[in-house]
């Protein structure tokens, strides 16, 4: 970490679907690695724009994604994040190349982080046995089906793993879990 706080060098992948990602659980992550001078890219199911919405239900802001998912090589990033929005978490949780890229940041012992929604995908890619972590409340059952440990935090970090698996439960949460993205990165 340089002596501005700045996170010079690391390179960020945030995992998204075309629709459905919660407005600020995707851009607000990126605009505070981004401050924080981290290189930050958005990957989407197609190279088409994303298609966020506010609270599951209003319209948001279209993002235009860097590359897609396929083509996404986790080997030249440092962390992965993994936005909510109901929508997005439900068809992210079953989509190959998002299992495929978050089992190698997990593999390769880099942070994942997943916030509201988005732990789905940990049920889904086995991330989640044996890990603390927390979620949006409905998911309490899927993870501790999962074999994790729920906790209702604004940020859980679990640095007991092969990896940091860093999780937050809502968008109110976001300064929370950005800032212990922030942290994780300007460790490592």
């Amino acid at each position: 970490m340089s002596p501005h706080g700045k996170l010079d060098g690391e390179h960020v992948l945030v995992l998204t679907t075309n629709y459905g990602t919660e407005q600020d659980e995707l851009r607000k992550p990126v605009a505070v690695l981004r401050e924080n001078g981290a290189r930050v890219t958005v990957a989407a199911q197609k190279d088409e724009a994303v298609r966020t919405l506010v609270s599951d239900r209003r319209p948001g802001a279209e993002v235009r994604p860097d590359t897609t998912l396929a083509k996404a090589r986790p080997e030249e990033y440092d962390a992965v994040i993994v936005p909510g929005g109901t929508l997005n978490a439900d068809r992210l949780r079953t989509d190959a190349d998002a299992r495929r890229l978050v089992g190698a940041f997990a593999e390769a012992g880099k942070p994942v982080a997943a916030i509201c929604h988005g732990p789905w995908l940990l049920v889904d890619s086995g991330l989640a046995r044996d890990r603390e972590l927390t979620s949006y409340p409905s998911l309490r059952a899927d993870l501790e089906n999962a074999g994790g440990t729920w906790l209702d935090r604004e940020v859980v970090v679990d640095t007991s793993g092969p990896h940091p698996l860093i999780t937050s439960r809502r968008p109110r949460d976001l300064d929370a879990f950005a800032a212990a993205i922030v942290r994780a990165l300007a460790g490592s």
